[in-house]
């Protein structure tokens, strides 16, 4: 083999490394940890991720449910209610004044949470 071409063959298998480090932590950023992304709570297993939520005013949050049974969002408040939430179906909520937002699921009451609203 010549020697251009072995330099050809490592030179492609280097970028090819690279991608591939670069597309794995891409996707354990977005599920590794079994955190949300941004602004999204996720139900799954009884519970919400994250339990506390901090954002902005003027923010929307999105719970979706990835759990197997119905799930609601609940606010103590009654500020925000959600319809019973089957498997993947989201509630959004844009919370447009400061304060803390303490919610729970309405068929599973020890499932709670909240979202600090800054």
């Amino acid at each position: 083999m010549k020697r251009s071409s072995i330099i050809s063959i490592t030179v492609v298998v280097l970028v090819l490394l690279a991608v591939s480090v670069l597309l794995l932590g891409r996707d354990q950023s977005k599920s590794g940890s079994g955190q949300a992304a941004g602004n999204d709570v996720s139900i799954d297993n009884f519970s919400f991720t994250p339990a506390t939520l901090t954002v902005s005013v003027g923010a929307e949050v999105k719970w979706i449910n990835h759990d197997d049974v119905p799930h609601t969002v609940v606010s103590t408040d009654q500020s925000f209610k959600s319809k019973a939430l089957d498997t993947d179906e989201s509630f959004s909520f844009t919370f447009t004044k400061a304060g803390t937002y303490e919610y729970f699921c309405s068929v599973h009451p020890k499932m709670t949470a909240k979202v600090v609203v800054q």
